[in-house]
Formats: structure tokens, C-alpha cells, sequence
């Protein structure tokens, strides 16, 4: 199997997890289970599955109870970053975490869940980064492999593996997978407390510079409650 491009990752895990309400009125998102285990479970034996070494987990809503919960754990080894005081949006918590990440990182929202391809998510990022081209690589599904997505998709990717944003009214053909492969470039210049990264990749679009990877997996949206059974029955289908 190839190499890794990075042993670290960042796991997105602060948010109020609004959309999952009722389940998350008294516990943070990332330990609502899905098929019998929390969804950030989910997330880190993906990540020892592919030899991730280490886990860097921001905390806001609910910290107590979330960082309780992954602390202990020995692989991958988990720190803290911690966001109790301001909530920092996805962008404001990888800058705040930065030190702590090696160049590249990968990072992945703590509701990820999905089934591997020939290869883990991981290595499919690994075997395509190039950092001389390259401020982040996002992995990207289209929607024959999206389970329980209904949205119009979030981008277009040319022959060479550039992204540009879906155009207005039209369907894009790959949805984002809430996993990338990041540069400490992507984060140069970034603002002040809380932003999405949604700005930095922006200015990579502008420069050429965010490219895709199509996964060869399989993905699942679970970003509500209703979503929760149909992923478990499509889960125990394998």
C-alpha cells in the first residue's frame, strides 16, 4: 500500500449540530450513534483503519462531554483543540489548530461516515497530492455515490482535477465529502477568529490551486435524524 501524505488529521467537531436537533439537545453531534457507535467513532477507526497516527479534535458544544468521550484513546492518538470560549467555523479552527498540524494535514467533519473503495479515503488522497500545485485536495463524490443526498451538488472538475463552484442553477456533478488534504499554503493570510473555508478555498479557485479527487467508495449524508436508518440499513448491506 502507498504512503500516507500526512499522519495527522484534524477532525471538525465544534459545531452546534443544529440539524440533528432533537438528538443533539443534550449531546454534541459527534456522539449521536449511528449502527451502534458515535459518528466520530465512525471517523477515527477509519482513520487507525489507514494508519493515521494522530487526531487533532476541536471542541465547542458540549466539550465536556466530547472530549470525554475521544481522550483516552491510543489510536490515533487524539489532542484537543479547544474552542469553549468562541465557536471559529471551520476555517478559524484549523488556523487555530495549525501549530499542531504538519504541512500537508488531512481534516474531516466528525459526521463522516463511508464505506472505503479499493483503497481507504485516505490513500485516494495521498496518491493524488502534489504540493506544487496543489493548496488543498478535497475528496469529492459524485451523486451515483452519495446516499441520502437530495442537493444540487457543490462542484464542476475539469480533465486536470481543478474545481470550480457549482453554477447557479445547474447541477454539479460532485458533492464534497467533508475530507481534504490541506497545504499550510491554503491558510496563509487567513482572518481573525471565526470564517469558513469556504473563503481560503475561494482564493484557491481564483489561483487554480483546489483540485479534486473522485472517491471509489461509498458516501453517506447524515446531517439529520431521518437520515440515521436508511444509512444503517445501507451499512448493514455493506
Amino acid at each position: 500500500m502507498s504512503e500516507l501524505a500526512s499522519d495527522t488529521a484534524m477532525i471538525l467537531a465544534a459545531g452546534m449540530g443544529k440539524r440533528m436537533r432533537p438528538l443533539t439537545a443534550s449531546q454534541p453531534k459527534p456522539l449521536v450513534r449511528v449502527a451502534g457507535k458515535p459518528l466520530i467513532d465512525h471517523a477515527l477507526d477509519r482513520l487507525e483503519d489507514a494508519g493515521v497516527a494522530k487526531a487533532v479534535v476541536n471542541v465547542h458544544y458540549l466539550a465536556d462531554a466530547l472530549e470525554a468521550h475521544i481522550v483516552g484513546r491510543a489510536a490515533p492518538a487524539v489532542t484537543i483543540s479547544d474552542e469553549r470560549e468562541e465557536l471559529l467555523e471551520t476555517g478559524g479552527g484549523m488556523l487555530k489548530a495549525l501549530p499542531r498540524l504538519p504541512d500537508p494535514f488531512f481534516s474531516l467533519n466528525s459526521d463522516n461516515i463511508w464505506l472505503d473503495g479499493p483503497s481507504s479515503a485516505f490513500h485516494d488522497l495521498s496518491n493524488r497530492w502534489n504540493p506544487d500545485e496543489m493548496d488543498a485536495l478535497l475528496l469529492v463524490v459524485p451523486h451515483a455515490r452519495a446516499v441520502n443526498f437530495s442537493g444540487a451538488g457543490d462542484f464542476h472538475m475539469d480533465p486536470l482535477g481543478r474545481l470550480r463552484r457549482r453554477i447557479s442553477g445547474r447541477i454539479a456533478p460532485f458533492i464534497y465529502t467533508g475530507i481534504q488534504l490541506v497545504s499550510h499554503r491554503l491558510m496563509r493570510e487567513a482572518p481573525e477568529g471565526a470564517f469558513s473555508t469556504n473563503l481560503l478555498w475561494n482564493r484557491a479557485i481564483e489561483e487554480g490551486r483546489l483540485f479534486g479527487a473522485s472517491f471509489t467508495g461509498q458516501w453517506f449524508e447524515v446531517g439529520t435524524p431521518e437520515a440515521i436508518a436508511p444509512t444503517e440499513a445501507a451499512l448493514q448491506r455493506g
